[in-house]
């Protein structure tokens, strides 16, 4: 195990520093092993941090650092490990975004000032600002022939709407809300607590308001107070050709109503496309099977193909053509949704074979096999002879 250096080492002061020099060297290396002030050797600097916040937890403690001098870091008390100056852990726990240990802590002020702008955690947000209303979804089933095609179809969804008799404000008819007294209208309450680094600033939702920096006195009769009341839409969806299964398509502001002046939230309709019959979908192509007879496929035949959009297209298909064998269609299967260009239609054939014949079908047949002389299939030897 690694012996410790000696704390009044580790933080560049003499054994006789006064608690105004403990600090200033305390903050000074707090900056500079700061993790995120160290994006390529975070692992290192994290070690020196854990390090300095020890040394100074111990110096910055009258009893400790007694202790300390007396004992040193192995003492009877064993202030080794103590992790920092909040406790067990200290900072050791951090993320990409700053720190998660003190992210509440609003104002560690000239220490991180450089890493966050102008204060530790100082990133803060309004919680009653303009906020954005809350997303929708609605599952939409449409036919083969619609995707293909495209269509447009109506929804009724049942969204929040702003209430039609106070107009959101949540208030009685001829009331308006009140700026709340406990936190002037900030929706935060602010506190202010003596640590060993000096004063810290904690900040906390305004419980008397809920963080929205007013309070409603007479509510309105309709909406209770909320602004907002349920109600069915009709909307109108425009799907357009080429559309795949599970893919969505966004109505923008067709959400829920924002608050406090933030924008509407969007309504994303997830499209789910009916399996069909005859055809299916590999990409922008088409596919399906098509029946011929045993007399089609040895001689050739013209075929009437039925596409997905109702018309028919003629195809010639040559003699001696096998069961399996596929053909086709240029630029009639699904219109692509992010090029200008159109997929295929690709069928393959099935040759059937008749199951019941009559007696002039069969000795035709029987006529034709002699002359065709047909033998049956000759058994390839396998590896054993």
């Amino acid at each position: 195990m690694a012996e410790k250096r000696d704390y009044y080492e580790v933080l560049g002061v003499d054994k006789n520093a006064s608690e105004d020099e403990l600090k200033k060297a305390y903050r000074k290396l707090a900056k500079k092993y700061h993790p995120d002030a160290n994006p390529d050797n975070k692992k290192e600097a994290e070690a020196k941090f854990k390090e300095v916040n020890e040394a100074y937890e111990t110096l910055s403690d009258p009893q400790k650092r007694k202790m300390y001098d007396q004992f040193g870091a192995d003492g009877p008390q064993g202030f080794g490990g103590s992790g920092g100056p909040f406790g067990q852990g200290g900072y050791y726990s951090y993320s990409s975004s700053g720190f998660d240990g003190f992210s509440d802590f609003g104002d560690l002020g000239d220490i991180f000032s450089s890493f966050f702008g102008g204060g530790f955690g100082s990133q803060k947000r309004k919680t009653n600002g303009p906020k954005k209303g809350v997303d929708l979804r609605y599952d939409l089933e449409i036919s083969f022939e619609e995707a293909f095609l495209g269509t447009e179809r109506y929804v009724n969804v049942i969204r929040n709407e702003v209430c039609d008799l106070c107009h959101g404000e949540g208030t009685r008819r001829g009331t308006h809300p009140e700026t709340c007294t406990v936190c002037g209208g900030t929706g935060q309450i602010k506190q202010v607590q003596t640590t060993i680094l000096g004063q810290m600033q904690t900040t906390r939702t305004c419980s008397n308001c809920h963080g929205t920096g007013k309070v409603i006195k007479e509510p309105c009769e309709n909406c209770k107070g909320k602004g907002t009341v349920r109600k069915q839409v009709k909307l109108t969806v425009k799907v357009p050709a080429g559309i795949d299964d599970n893919q969505t398509i966004v109505l923008r502001g067709e959400g829920d109503p924002g608050e406090n002046g933030g924008p509407k939230g969007d309504l994303y309709i997830n499209i789910h496309v009916k399996k069909h019959s005859i055809y299916t979908r590999n990409g922008d192509n088409v596919l399906c099977n098509v029946p011929i007879t045993f007399t089609q496929a040895t001689l050739g035949a013209d075929l009437r193909i039925p596409l997905v959009d109702g018309t028919e297209e003629i195809y010639r298909i040559p003699e001696g053509t096998q069961t399996g064998t596929r053909f086709t269609i240029r630029n009639k299967g699904f219109k692509s949704l992010n090029r200008n260009s159109q997929g295929d239609f690709v069928f393959t054939v099935q040759v059937q074979v008749p199951k019941r014949l009559s007696k002039e079908q069969r000795d035709l047949l029987v006529e034709l096999a002699k002359t065709m002389n047909e033998q049956p299939p000759i058994k390839k030897k396998g590896i054993f002879g």
